[in-house]
């Protein structure tokens, strides 16, 4: 096939997970539709119910709003392309849309990496320092914090997506159900040594940075714990097993897709990109919401208050 340089805006790219899915695929549609409309509505219901509770007004309960604000960019950026391309039996997107696409899960990915870890970093000074804490660790620092990681990280990755942008492909087929940056590096047919060198120290920095800092403000907590009063250490240990669930999900899941073309020598079938790809993009968009809703006590409670203050309106607007 004939070069294709990647600044052609016209050019397109076919997706070969889409068309694995093609047998049932009126059936991952909805299923895919299912899932985004669900998790939208259950972000949208958490980030609401924090800005709206005064009492929930504490550094925790921000981080858990950039998290789940972080889930419905990603979600948003992938499942509404993927249902409707999954309907109408489409199994192309445009470069633009690619880069889009790759663009954002990249940001999401980096982002919710920082987020975890400075939300270890803050259940550490909670459970290590009660008494100093509100002036450790206020809302403005959170809200700050949370400006920081959005500005490092889109300056990151766009810097990323710009070496990728100087690529020159020599094909146009993805090994994936949508665009990612690993996919699209692949069909490179000239040196990608610069954008590997930089895309290493990236994730070194961010990954590795954030997996050493995490296990440190675990291991702290959980010895701290050892030593407060029964109460209150089950208390702390129920919010650290809820952060270990969901950091460690994601980060197997980002161990799995960043590793998946070096398994078997890059030549895993079409299906098993497919699966590996769309699970981990699934997993964590869907689990971290309905657990961060579900337990985390007050969180949920004052969600269980608000759905039921709508029911209730929308019942006495019928009978008016």
């Amino acid at each position: 096939m004939e070069n294709v340089s990647i600044v052609f805006n016209n050019h397109n790219f076919v997706l070969l997970g889409l068309k694995e899915m093609e047998p049932l695929r009126y059936f991952y549609s909805v299923i895919t539709l299912i899932i985004y409309l669900s998790t939208i509505s259950l972000c949208t219901l958490i980030v609401y119910v924090v800005r709206t509770e005064q009492s929930l007004h504490e550094p925790m309960y921000i981080f858990i709003c950039g998290l789940v604000g972080n889930i419905i960019i990603a979600s948003s950026s992938v499942l509404p392309k993927l249902a409707i391309d999954l309907l109408s039996g489409c199994t192309t997107i445009s470069l633009s849309v690619c880069l889009i696409q790759s663009f954002c899960i990249q940001i999401c990915a980096f982002v919710e990496v920082l987020i975890f870890t400075i939300m270890a970093f803050d259940r550490y000074l909670a459970v290590g320092f009660p008494l100093r804490y509100h002036s450790l660790m206020t809302n403005k620092m959170a809200i700050l914090s949370l400006a920081t990681i959005w500005s490092v990280i889109l300056i990151s990755v766009f810097v990323a997506i710009m070496l990728v942008v100087r690529l020159t492909l020599c094909d146009n087929i993805l090994n994936n159900a949508f665009c990612e940056t690993l996919s699209l590096v692949r069909l490179a047919c000239d040196s990608i040594v610069i954008y590997y060198t930089y895309g290493t120290f990236m994730s070194l920095l961010f990954y590795i940075g954030s997996i050493m800092i995490v296990m440190y403000c675990y291991l702290r907590t959980f010895l701290i714990c050892l030593k407060i009063s029964m109460e209150a250490s089950q208390k702390a240990i129920h919010t650290l097993v809820t952060h270990i669930i969901t950091y460690t999900t994601f980060m197997a899941g980002s161990l799995f897709l960043n590793l998946r073309y070096k398994l078997n020598g890059g030549s895993l079938p079409i299906v098993m990109h497919t699966v590996i790809s769309v699970g981990c993009l699934l997993i964590p968009v869907t689990l971290n919401p309905v657990i961060y809703g579900v337990r985390t006590e007050a969180l949920r409670m004052k969600m269980i208050h608000t759905l039921k203050e709508i029911i209730h309106e929308q019942t006495l607007g019928k009978h008016k």
